[in-house]
């Protein structure tokens, strides 16, 4: 491979080496995805000649499952190979075949053909989605080839919805795509695409006319090649990076533009930020914006360090990857070539230095070194004056607090050096004068690593003045009269004042890097403590506490309530504000502005507020405030607040969006319960009031025409739908009661055999053309029941066996008692209820589907049965019956105390 150039220096990247050693391992079986932008672009096609090719190869090929949709080419490229068997599926009276996992991973083929990834399998199979049965594949060994259309990747899904105007539901996540070892895209272009649905190659006349018509427009089919070719060549790219950085190969390979900008603490690099992003736009490339930290970065000011972290937020919001890069000690563009390198850059954009010749001389010009050791690398010299240098918008004042002198350091430094002088006293007899100069070495470094630069110089200075008055001859004195006594005090003062400004320079980089971390630490764990709150108040109260804590301030949270902003939560708890903050965080909210103490408006009030911002826009306002003067926040810790804010409002968005979510749903659920209830009226309420209108005006009528018996069966027709009525609107009013929670049940010790019975005769018309068996088990204890409430429910239970069991068959009740409670049980010997609904039968105006056979009723009957019984402490619940067809309905209730005292006195 002459033309993979490694660098010596680079090392390779041990993430890119684990995916190639977890691809090479042999262990899982490797997939391959055959991608087309639309049905009939032949990917099954070419996957079964792709198969066909292996077979030939000697390699073991078995078809899992292909679908061929009729087309003849298709089908005689299957005839030729070992097809698995399709398993069978009873699912709501149809009959659905499915790939036989098991038996496919038994056979153990070297390649499995499963086509139409995407597809969802029938209820009862081991996995709902068919790219799972593909991953159990994989795990087994078994290599996959697959084929899958562009619109079935999940984050592809509303851009396709947008551009067909079709949504599609079945889809592939991402990460399946990108797991890929190998993506094949089958292109065909629009006009071939339609002339081979014109030909009926791809559906049948009828189908394919309308297909014409909406989904496959040459606009639309074009728009979805463009997708399938980029997201083709994404998958490429990502793995064309992996084996580079496995490889250590020096990029840049140039196959596809990435494009590197290198921003600084210069108020211009927010337009050399925008320059790339336009830049990026005109090549469709990917982007990233990089700050190198160098030791210089620690001397930043801190409106130098608050602007460049403005210009990376500003990256981050223009679609960037915004980094910040710790130096390798060398010099910057090292830096920015090894990233660029280890990343496929091909364009590095940076700006023109603006600096004096002389600076460039003593430190080097960053743009000539980029220049001069780019290579294949291109790189963009912006001048400045091309770039945008309008003001960024004025922030609240921030300032650094002037920290008071402290003179501990100090003191502790002059302690240690005389520490180390009394230690070098005692050891110069035995190690001699050579050897003195390294205990005050260690004093000064033991001195700058606690207490950092400026003590550690005072101790330097204290260190070379001790060396020469007590060891360097004429002693106590500060005179030197040996000239290698002077060269050696020289060298040991300027040892020690390096040794000290390096060791300082390194706690303080060490102190930065325990800060930085102990920040994320607390953000971390101010995230987790986000993630697992729900409610509100919650959240609210977390995060005035969390950014109290951090702050070191008081909070308060203000969330808009009937349009008007109102204290929520505040920590300490706060409950008003006087009329200059209220203004103050009004107008905030109105403008979306800083506003308060030290902002440009409303400077007067006693707080600073801030608007709490996400993706939607403004949610809320903030405000803090101490009892200190002057500015409120240092930059740094403004972006700390920033953090604190975004992540505290991203999770006011989650919980108001889960309020909005049950919100909608409950209204769903109340349209649906309306619908249902004005159908229920529609039909159920206006049968037997025609039956009674009719029944009545013939009466009227015909009345000295008819007989006794016809007038007699009338005046039946009329009392038995005038008591069928009664027993709807009946329902209704229980149903209403027990939503509105007055249903308090009077409960007092009954035996359940009477109830029985009274239930029994006043459904004997409903259960006339049924025959009744009781089965009730002798000397049941007695029950704390409503006896009300407890016959209505039984009646409800009677109701509805008569409805859904045909007629001349036997309604069994029975009762038992099972431990500590007794169980009354209504079977019918109906078609049973089916196995999805025995749950849903006791939702409201819910009713089982029996065939083309409406049952007149509510839906309500079981739905009050359930809130009766659970008011008396009890459980309802429905089964099928095991000897044969029909449905159980099982009543539990408790034996009470008292009940049981009895039964022992008898």
């Amino acid at each position: 491979m002459a033309n993979q150039r490694r660098d010596p220096d680079q090392r390779p990247s041990p993430e890119a080496l684990l995916e190639t050693a977890r691809r090479e391992e042999g262990v899982a079986g490797r997939l391959k995805i055959f991608v087309g932008a639309a049905p009939g672009v032949g990917k099954t096609y070419e996957m079964l000649q792709s198969a066909h090719a292996r077979r030939k190869a000697g390699v073991d090929v078995v078809v899992g499952v292909v679908e061929t949709h009729g087309r003849a080419e298709t089908e005689a490229l299957v005839a030729g190979l070992e097809v698995i068997p399709r398993r069978r599926f009873d699912y709501k009276d149809q009959h659905l075949e499915e790939m036989d996992l098991d038996a496919l991973i038994a056979r153990r083929p070297r390649i499995a053909l499963v086509d139409e990834l995407a597809h969802t399998n029938a209820p009862g199979s081991r996995h709902p989605k068919r790219y799972l049965d593909v991953a159990e594949l994989l795990a087994a060994g078994i290599d996959v080839y697959t084929a899958v259309n562009i619109q079935h990747i999940e984050s592809l899904n509303d851009v396709v919805a947008q551009i067909t105007h079709v949504r599609v539901r079945e889809t592939v996540p991402d990460s399946v795509f990108d797991r890929a070892d190998a993506i094949e895209l089958i292109d065909l272009t629009p006009d071939d695409l339609i002339q081979r649905l014109k030909e009926g190659k791809v559906y049948v006349p009828k189908q394919a006319e309308r297909a014409l018509e909406h989904y496959f427009s040459p606009g639309n089919l074009t728009a979805l090649r463009e997708l399938a070719l980029r997201r083709t060549a994404d998958r490429v790219d990502e793995q064309l990076l992996t084996h580079m950085q496995a490889n250590a190969i020096a990029g840049p390979w140039a196959v596809g533009e990435r494009i590197l900008v290198c921003i600084s603490e210069d108020p211009r690099s927010a337009g050399l930020v925008r320059y790339t992003k336009r830049l990026a736009d005109r090549l469709h490339a990917p982007w990233t914006a990089v700050s190198i930290e160098t030791r210089r970065s620690l001397q930043l000011t801190e409106e130098q360090r608050d602007r460049l972290a403005d210009t990376l937020r500003l990256a981050e919001a223009l679609g960037a990857e915004a980094l910040t890069i710790p130096g390798a000690g060398r010099r910057i563009a090292d830096d920015l070539l090894g990233y660029a390198h280890a990343n496929n850059v091909t364009q590095i954009v940076i700006g023109k230095a603006s600096r004096s010749w002389w600076f460039e001389l003593v430190r080097g010009s960053v743009v000539h070194d980029l220049v001069r050791r780019a290579g294949n690398i291109s790189v963009h010299v912006i001048a400045g004056d091309a770039l945008s240098t309008e003001p960024a918008a004025k922030r609240a004042q921030m300032t650094d607090r002037v920290e008071p002198f402290d003179a501990k350091p100090y003191i502790a430094a002059l302690a240690v050096v005389a520490v180390a002088l009394g230690a070098a006293t005692l050891l110069r007899p035995i190690f001699g004068i050579e050897n003195v100069d390294l205990m005050f070495l260690t004093a000064v470094v033991g001195v700058a690593v606690r207490f950092g630069l400026w003590p550690s110089l005072l101790a330097s200075v204290v260190a070379s003045l001790s060396y020469n008055f007590f060891f360097l001859p004429p002693v106590y004195t500060l005179t030197i009269t040996d000239p290698t006594n002077v060269a050696a005090f020289f060298f040991f003062m300027l040892i020690a004042i390096l040794v000290s400004n390096v060791a300082a320079r390194v706690r303080t980089q060490a102190v930065s890097a325990f800060g930085r971390v102990r920040t994320t630490e607390s953000l971390y764990a101010f995230s987790r403590k986000l993630a697992g709150t729900a409610a509100l108040d919650d959240v609210l109260w977390a995060s005035a506490y969390q950014i109290a804590l951090m702050l070191k301030v008081r909070v308060v949270l203000l969330l808009p309530e009937q349009g008007v902003i109102a204290v929520k939560a505040g920590y300490p708890p706060e409950d008003e504000l006087d009329k200059a903050d209220l203004a103050a965080a009004n107008w905030a909210w109105s403008n979306d502005r800083p506003a308060g103490r030290g902002s440009e408006t409303l400077p007067g009030a006693k707080r600073l507020f801030l608007p709490m911002r996400t993706g939607r826009g403004p949610i809320g306002v903030i405000g803090i405030d101490d009892d200190r003067t002057g500015p409120l926040l240092t930059p740094d810790q403004r972006r700390l607040l920033d953090a604190l804010v975004d992540q505290s409002a991203l999770a006011i968005e989650r919980v108001q969006l889960v309020e909005d979510m049950d919100r909608a749903q409950r209204n769903v659920e109340s349209d649906r319960l309306r619908q249902a209830l004005l159908t229920s009226i529609s039909h159920d309420l206006k049968t037997p009031l025609a039956s009674v209108l009719g029944a009545a005006s013939t009466l009227r009528d015909l009345s000295p025409k008819l007989t006794e018996a016809e007038k007699a069966d009338l005046l039946g027709t009329v009392i038995d739908e005038s008591e069928r009525l009664n027993r709807f609107i009946a329902n209704l009013l229980d149903m209403t009661k027990l939503e509105s929670g007055a249903v308090v049940p009077n409960t007092t010790l009954h035996d359940l055999a009477e109830i029985v019975g009274s239930a029994l005769r006043r459904a004997g018309k409903i259960l006339v053309r049924h025959r009744i068996a009781l089965d009730l088990a002798p000397n049941l204890p007695m029950l704390e029941l409503d006896a009300v409430l407890f016959e209505q429910a039984l009646f409800n239970l009677l109701d509805n066996a008569a409805k859904y069991a045909p007629d001349d068959t036997t309604i069994t009740i029975r009762a038992i008692r099972d431990a500590d409670s007794v169980s009354l049980q209504v079977t019918d010997e109906g078609t049973g209820i089916p196995p999805a609904d025995l749950e849903q039968v006791f939702d409201k105006f819910y009713r089982a589907s029996k065939g083309d056979h409406v049952r007149a009723g509510t839906g309500l009957g079981l739905a009050i049965s359930r809130g009766f019984i659970e008011a008396m402490h009890g459980t309802i619940s429905a089964t099928n019956r095991a000897d044969r067809s029909g449905a159980v309905l099982t009543i539990r209730l408790p034996i009470p105390p008292a009940s049981e005292a009895l039964d022992t006195a008898a």
